[in-house]
C-alpha cells in the first residue's frame, strides 16, 4: 500500500476534531475534552474568547473564531468536527455550510433521532447546564425544536457544578456532581412521568451517565454516545469474523 502526504499536515490518525470552549475546569475521564474518554485518537482546538458566559448569552460575534478553529482541525486531517457544549448548536449551521466535511458540533442533534426511537406522547429529558440558557432559539437552530416532545431540568443553581463548571473555581468534586445530577434527573422524571428517555446536553455530564441510568433507569444519550455514532460512520470497522 502506497500512503501520500498532505500537504502541512505533520500527524495523522484524528478523525474527530473537537472544538473546546476557552474555560478552566477539570475534564475527568468520560468529559468531552478528556482524551481518555475515547477508544480511538480525537483532535482538540480551542475557540480563543469563547467563553462559558458568552456561549451561554448566545454570542454570535465569534463565528469567525469557529471557523479558523474548525478549518485548522479539518487541515490537520479530521473526518468530522463536534465540540464540547451544546449551546455550540447556534453555530451548526453555519459551520456546516463554510466546511466540506460533516459537522455534528452539539449534543441537541440528537433529539430528532431519540424522539422517533420513543411513543408519540413520550418526552425527552433534558439535563442541561443552564435551563435559562436552553432557549428555544437555541434548539431551532440545529432543528432540535420540539416542545411537546421535551422536558428540560438545568443545573445552573446546584452547587458543586456551579462552582467547577460556571464559576470556573479550579476544583471539582466528582461525587457531589454526580450526586447533582442525579436529583435533578430524579426530580424531573417524578415531575414528568411521560419522560422515557434522557439526554445530557452538557459536555461535563457523560461520566455520570452510568450513575444517571442506573438511578433513573432509562435510556441516556450525550455527546459521547454521538461521537462514537458519529466516528463509526467516518471510519468503517472492518471484520474479521467466521462462519
Amino acid at each position: 500500500m502506497i500512503y501520500q502526504a498532505r500537504p502541512g499536515q505533520v500527524s495523522y490518525g484524528e478523525a474527530i476534531g473537537i472544538l473546546l470552549l476557552d474555560s478552566s475546569a477539570p475534564y475527568i475521564p468520560g468529559d468531552v475534552a478528556n482524551a481518555t474518554t475515547y477508544n480511538f485518537p480525537v483532535r482538540f482546538k480551542k475557540v480563543p474568547g469563547l467563553t462559558v458566559e458568552r456561549i451561554f448569552n448566545h454570542d454570535l460575534s465569534l463565528l469567525d473564531q469557529l471557523i479558523a478553529a474548525a478549518q485548522d482541525l479539518k487541515n490537520n486531517g479530521v473526518r468530522a468536527i463536534t465540540g464540547d457544549c451544546g449551546f455550540m448548536a447556534i453555530y451548526q449551521k453555519s459551520l456546516a455550510e463554510e466546511l466540506d466535511l460533516p459537522v455534528f458540533i452539539s449534543s441537541l442533534l440528537q433529539l430528532p433521532f431519540i424522539s422517533l426511537l420513543l411513543g408519540r406522547k413520550d418526552k425527552i429529558g433534558i439535563l442541561t447546564a443552564s435551563a435559562a440558557a436552553l432557549s428555544s432559539d437555541v434548539l431551532k437552530s440545529c432543528g432540535a425544536y420540539l416542545p411537546e416532545r421535551t422536558a428540560i431540568a438545568g443545573l445552573e443553581n446546584q452547587p458543586c457544578f456551579r462552582s467547577a463548571f460556571i464559576e470556573e473555581a479550579g476544583q471539582l468534586d466528582r461525587d457531589k456532581v454526580e450526586a447533582e445530577a442525579i436529583s435533578a434527573a430524579l426530580t424531573m422524571i417524578k415531575k414528568d412521568p411521560a419522560v422515557k428517555a434522557l439526554l445530557l446536553e452538557c459536555s461535563v455530564l457523560p461520566p455520570y451517565g452510568a450513575a444517571i441510568q442506573q438511578a433513573v433507569g432509562l435510556p441516556v444519550f450525550d455527546y459521547v454516545t454521538m461521537i462514537d455514532y458519529v466516528y463509526s460512520a467516518v471510519v468503517k470497522k472492518r471484520f474479521n469474523g467466521f462462519m
